[in-house]
């Protein structure tokens, strides 16, 4: 991200490393990508289904903050009322054609055979579809992996950017995505669960290594521990199997200068405290999160709103 000018006198900040560092950007940076075509159409007057580039190269116009790709025609897309497969759910301006969970809840053919599965046997995950694909069997194999993404000649990231490196699989997703949501719940209570979270855990050790390595100043780690209602697993099974791990992962980070932001979607109000406790210097979360009572008690903290798409309704002061 190119460095923008914070105040005459000030350093050469980006507005998302102002916002990262709780500093008061000029403009308040977007987050996440942007996926609801009727606002969008709302906003612009264009039909985005009618006129897709056009709309998108309008909007980008008025609204360069949001860093919107454009599409390479504008060809047309199919309303999701006319496309025939909409039993997995709508994304942006289409349905989906794959859901990763059908994947995962069929990858195993016994309880039996998931609680003997072995994540640092197995080591390479190329190919599994558990969003952050690719090989952990060395943290030496990750770093070279994530090294590519940054300029060769850079030794560490530069004053006031944004440079940041972010993770999926934070520890939470990791039996989430191999296992599927259905059977995770399942073993999670297992005795013989607690071995394979030890190896996940020494997995994801690898992983923040090679962050604690890269030329960034920020870690952006999500795990989905939370749904819209609140928590997935106990406090007693958290503070168990995720805290501690945070703490130790974003401890790696910390101790060379880089700052942690962690990501959940849902209400994360149950385990805010503890997510800031363990090292991280915001949450990323979405609205049903009561942001105003975790900043009375963590007023050193910053809190980011999860920011994917809105709604005609809500669009009417950016329109003004």
């Amino acid at each position: 991200m190119a460095s923008e000018t914070n105040g005459d006198d000030g350093p050469q900040c980006s507005d998302r490393y102002m916002a990262f560092m709780g500093l008061a950007p000029r403009r308040i940076p977007h987050w996440e990508h942007w996926s609801c075509p009727d606002a969008e159409t709302y906003l612009i007057g264009i039909d985005y289904y009618e006129h897709p580039k056009q709309c998108r190269e309008r909007l980008r116009e008025l609204y360069p903050q949001l860093n919107l790709a454009i599409p390479k025609t504008d060809e047309p897309k199919l309303r999701p009322e006319e496309q025939p497969d909409k039993g997995k759910g709508r994304w942006g301006d289409s349905n989906r054609d794959y859901w990763q969970q059908e994947e995962a809840a069929q990858r195993f053919k016994s309880v039996e055979e998931m609680l003997a599965f072995r994540p640092l046997a197995q080591g390479d995950f190329t190919g599994w579809h558990v969003v952050v694909d690719g090989d952990y069997s060395s943290e030496e194999v990750i770093y070279e992996r994530y090294r590519k993404k940054y300029p060769a000649y850079r030794t560490e990231a530069a004053a006031g950017e944004a440079s940041s490196v972010g993770f999926y699989n934070t520890m939470f997703m990791w039996p989430l995505l191999v296992f599927g949501y259905e059977n995770f719940l399942n073993l999670c209570l297992e005795p013989a669960f607690e071995r394979i979270m030890d190896e996940f855990a020494e997995i994801n050790r690898r992983v923040f290594r090679a962050f604690a390595r890269l030329p960034v100043h920020f870690v952006v780690c999500h795990d989905d521990i939370v749904l819209a209602s609140g928590p997935v697993c106990s406090p007693q099974w958290m503070h168990k199997y995720i805290f501690p791990r945070y703490e130790e992962f974003w401890g790696l980070c910390r101790a060379t200068g880089k700052e942690v932001i962690f990501m959940v979607d849902g209400c994360v109000d149950a385990y805010a405290d503890d997510v800031l406790a363990c090292g991280a210097r915001g949450i990323i979360s979405e609205p049903m999160t009561d942001y105003k009572a975790i900043a009375r008690r963590h007023a050193d903290k910053n809190l980011f709103l999860e920011s994917r798409s809105c709604c005609p309704r809500h669009c009417q002061e950016h329109k003004k």
